[in-house]
């Protein structure tokens, strides 16, 4: 490849990762809240709330089943509205949070969950208040848990982040539509493909190795 398509791209590569990490923390920031709601406001749980959980498991659910490049399509006045344009790489970062909150918050409430309610009990017998539990209880025991959703949920949006490229987005997407498709490069779209390969296998095995971490810790607490 010539030097300029390098430079284009590891110019994508650097969108890709932007577009990524935002999604990914702002969707962290959105969704762990609503997960832990979501775990702990069924009836006779801790902060019961029967109609609400309800209510916000709909949205989620309607959220979560729409497909990404429908999605994308369907809120670009919400896109507008937040980022001042339709179109470019800062702008992708509005849907991608939108599909990633969602999907965030059932990851964190399956985590929590799992977690044996015989804690929750004891800690109700001493005395902790309903945020206590959450805060030292829930959150660390599901923490495995949550680190791997996590990371699954960085891998989803590598992909989806690749998608928004059709749309004008950006990124390591753009960069294969644009030369490798449409100026018939194949070799650009196959580099293409291997980058978003070894992304995915860095992010994986970065987030398999932080899960192992913190388990151990927890162990051995």
């Amino acid at each position: 490849m010539s030097p300029e398509i390098v430079r284009l791209m590891l110019e994508a590569l650097g969108q890709t990762l932007y577009m990524v990490a935002a999604a990914g923390l702002t969707g962290t920031a959105l969704g762990l809240p609503l997960g832990v709601f979501l775990a702990t406001s069924g009836r006779g749980e801790l902060f019961q709330a029967v109609a609400l959980n309800r209510a916000l498991g709909l949205v989620v659910n309607a959220t979560r089943s729409t497909p990404f490049i429908i999605l994308v399509v369907a809120i670009i006045p919400f896109t507008r509205l937040v980022a001042g344009t339709s179109i470019g790489t800062t702008a992708a970062i509005v849907p991608l949070t939108v599909a990633a909150t969602p999907f965030i918050a059932r990851i964190i409430e399956a985590a929590i969950r799992e977690v044996d309610p015989g804690l929750i009990e004891a800690s109700r017998a001493m005395g902790a208040t309903p945020l206590q539990i959450v805060r030292k209880v829930l959150l660390p025991e599901a923490l495995p848990a949550i680190v791997l959703g996590l990371t699954l949920t960085a891998v989803s949006l590598i992909g989806y982040s690749a998608m928004v490229g059709a749309v004008g987005g950006g990124g390591l997407g753009d960069l294969g539509i644009r030369f490798g498709y449409q100026r018939f490069m194949p070799e650009v779209m196959a580099a293409v493909v291997l980058v978003l390969i070894a992304l995915v296998q860095a992010v994986q095995s970065l987030g398999d190795r932080i899960a192992r971490r913190v388990n151990k810790r927890l162990r051995d607490a």
